[in-house]
């Protein structure tokens, strides 16, 4: 971090039992069950949890694509998150991930602009840039 960087906030949770615990934050705000992915247990798990953050602050860093581009965002604005865990014998196991924007009555090529500069300043798309294979498309 650099000298003259400002720390906006600091998410803290705290979980128990890994998979198949707990999770909840400091402010009891977020307070939920985990279970592994595909099982009846109830609750969530990990790829769900960065499939929902990921296209929140994706649909972020678009509306603030769309007021340096003059383009008024779509109240009915979406991303749809793709998450996969993955297990390879030559690399174990990793994450890929796919997002499905819509973006309904803005022309493609403007949606995709929106897209393209959302994707270089989101977050959770510089934390997952060169990390993950990442395929983002406009629907």
């Amino acid at each position: 971090m650099s000298q003259n960087s400002t720390v906006l906030y600091t998410g803290k949770t705290h979980t128990t039992g890994g998979r198949e615990g707990a999770s909840h934050s400091d402010d009891l705000h977020l307070d939920i069950k985990l279970s592994p992915p595909g099982s009846k247990a109830p609750g969530t798990n990990p790829e769900q949890l960065f499939g929902a953050g990921w296209s929140a602050c994706f649909i972020g860093a678009m509306g603030k694509a769309a007021q340096t581009l003059h383009i008024r965002l779509p109240a009915d604005t979406a991303v749809s998150a793709e998450v996969d865990l993955v297990n390879s014998p030559e690399d174990g196991y990793y994450l890929q991930a796919r997002l499905r924007v819509s973006l309904p009555g803005i022309e493609h090529s403007a949606a995709q602009a929106l897209v393209d500069r959302a994707h270089q300043t989101c977050p959770y798309s510089k934390a997952t840039r060169g990390n993950i294979a990442v395929t983002i498309t406009v629907a």
